[in-house]
């Protein structure tokens, strides 16, 4: 574990906007002899920002096939361009300028894209507007040349011969492994992703995902390097482990940005942004400030104030977040789409209260204090035993710190085998996850009071994902046996094997009757938890599932 702390240090030291300090460097650079305009070359559009950045546009399909900075072009790896999704093909793409901005549009089917440049910026804005599943996802790649950033951040990844899973998980000679899908972070945990070296800094800064799916705690691509290049990440709809449906329309805008080597401007992340000058762009979908809304809390009673508590908002049109102050609570997220949306009060990552807000064009809806009920936490609910805490995550179970940016396989990964001990580090010995074919049947051992056993008790086993229908099956004392309960929804895609254990958060509750304890008080009880489903293969790919909490209750 102290090896996982010491790497999401560095991160968020290089890294990370949401938690890194932000750079001084000037995002115009050192001015040169440019003039703001663009050209035609006949097969790109050309742009010349009137800073330290040309790039061009391909006419034929859109994507970005030059990033000239300071006179180095830092565009491409392999012999691809940058794109959405792994390229459009033909499309219509078209340049106008209006003033001190550049707009490039590409529409391809039902799908619009745009580039915008700003006189005197290092910047590229862009938007994507989606409007239906013709192209599957929703992704911009931002593809970077070999050895002009070091390939030393702990998340790169060469394409090694030894794949462990599918084509896109890989192991080191070490033991090591490394895979594009193992970001460590979540959606809320960053602003920013990119690198820095030799006295420049390229960065994506991430959109509001006002329209992309998952909610504020989704995990999903953001950067890789390796032999041949890197690539940085804008994900806003992929098919990995979601647990919603996907929304459509126009999603941004996320920038390209260049700097000296320090962070972006903090003036560019999601949430502080002004785009005023977008306004009269035309572009498909788009809203203004002025056609937007806020909601404000003045607060959140009945939290565990150990915990951080999120307020998210959601509909099937848009998604927002907002972080809830730790003295009181207090809350407010801006840019809001008007709409009815569900208001969900996460404590870490688990939900305990929900609502519905409607939110207005150009109006803010303030909400009187949220009163969370003591029965919405099971926190609350007085336990004989707990292992783990209930905040919707594995948190501080074996392995979790690892498994966000590891495969389970990973040689850093201690044994998923072990029985576990109630009273002797339980939660620490207790493995984050539980699979059919690798560690199902683990057993846990405690004692009870005479009159604890002299009772029925109800056992609960919370679980953040599964992965094909993985479900617990309990055993106490090999004389009592549950039934095998209903599993419940949970994304059909990998999670538990590419950095993921988000899913939808469920409890399963057992009643165990008096008659299954011992009455020996000297003797332990034995409770045996197996993982049950037809369905998964074999290895880390059978059925399992990812443990949040487990406790017997008094």
């Amino acid at each position: 574990m102290s090896g996982s702390h010491g790497r999401s240090v560095r991160r968020r030291t290089f890294v990370l906007g949401a938690t890194a300090a932000v750079g001084t460097a000037a995002l115009a650079g050192t001015a040169r002899a440019a003039t703001f305009g663009w050209s035609d070359d006949g097969s790109n559009y050309v742009v010349d920002t009137g800073a330290d950045l040309v790039f061009k546009v391909s006419k034929t399909n859109g994507d970005l096939t030059s990033l000239i900075y300071r006179g180095t072009d830092y565009q491409g790896y392999g012999g691809m361009n940058s794109h959405i999704e792994s390229g459009l093909g033909t499309s219509t793409v078209s340049i106008r300028q209006s003033g001190t901005t550049i707009l490039i549009s590409v529409t391809h089917g039902t799908l619009r894209h745009y580039y915008a440049a700003r006189s005197g910026e290092n910047n590229i804005y862009l938007w994507t507007d989606k409007a239906d599943t013709s192209v599957s996802a929703t992704r911009y790649i931002l593809r970077v040349k070999k050895g002009l950033f070091l390939n030393d951040e702990p998340d790169s990844y060469t394409y090694a011969p030894t794949t462990v899973e599918a084509s896109d998980v890989f192991a080191k000679s070490d033991g090591q492994t490394r895979s594009k899908h193992y970001s460590g972070l979540r959606v809320m945990d960053y602003d920013h992703i990119g690198w820095t070296g030799g006295g420049v800094g390229l960065w994506i800064v991430r959109s509001n995902h006002e329209k992309a799916s998952g909610g504020p705690f989704y995990r999903s691509l953001l950067r890789h390097q390796s032999a041949d290049g890197g690539g940085l990440y804008e994900i806003l709809y992929y098919g990995q482990n979601q647990t919603e449906a996907q929304r459509f329309g126009l999603q941004g805008p996320y920038v390209i940005a260049f700097t000296d080597g320090g962070a972006p401007s903090s003036s560019l992340f999601p949430g502080t942004l002004t785009t005023s000058w977008a306004d009269s762009l035309g572009m498909s979908g788009y809203v203004g400030a002025g056609g937007r809304g806020r909601v404000a809390g003045v607060g959140i009673s009945g939290r565990n104030t150990a915990y951080p508590y999120t307020v998210g908002l959601a509909n099937s049109a848009a998604q927002y977040w907002g972080s809830a102050r730790a003295s009181d609570g207090w809350f407010s997220i801006g840019g809001v789409l008007p709409g009815t949306y569900t208001l969900t009060v996460f404590k870490g990552e688990l939900a305990v209260y929900t609502g519905s807000v409607t939110v207005t064009a150009g109006g803010t809806t303030t909400l009187n204090t949220i009163a969370i009920p003591s029965s919405n936490d099971p926190g609350n609910a007085s336990a004989i035993w707990r292992i783990g805490d209930w905040n919707g995550t594995p948190a501080g179970f074996k392995n979790a710190g690892l498994m966000t940016y590891a495969h389970p396989s990973d040689v850093r990964a201690a044994p998923w085998t072990g029985n576990v001990v109630v009273g002797n580090d339980e939660t620490a010995s207790f493995p984050c996850y539980l699979w059919k074919d690798v560690n199902s049947g683990i057993l846990v051992y405690f004692k009870l009071t005479a009159a604890q056993a002299a009772a029925a008790h109800t056992l609960r086993i919370g679980v953040t994902t599964a992965y094909a229908n993985g479900r617990p099956q309990v055993t106490v004392n090999d004389t009592w046996t549950s039934a095998i309960p209903s599993p419940p929804a949970q994304p059909s895609t990998r999670s538990l094997t590419n950095g993921s254990y988000r899913g939808n958060n469920h409890t399963f509750t057992y009643s165990v009757p008096a008659s299954a304890w011992r009455t020996d008080t000297g003797q332990y009880n034995v409770l045996r938890i197996d993982v049950v489903s037809g369905s998964g293969t074999t290895g880390f790919l059978s059925a399992g599932t990812a443990i949040d909490a487990i406790d017997l209750l008094a």
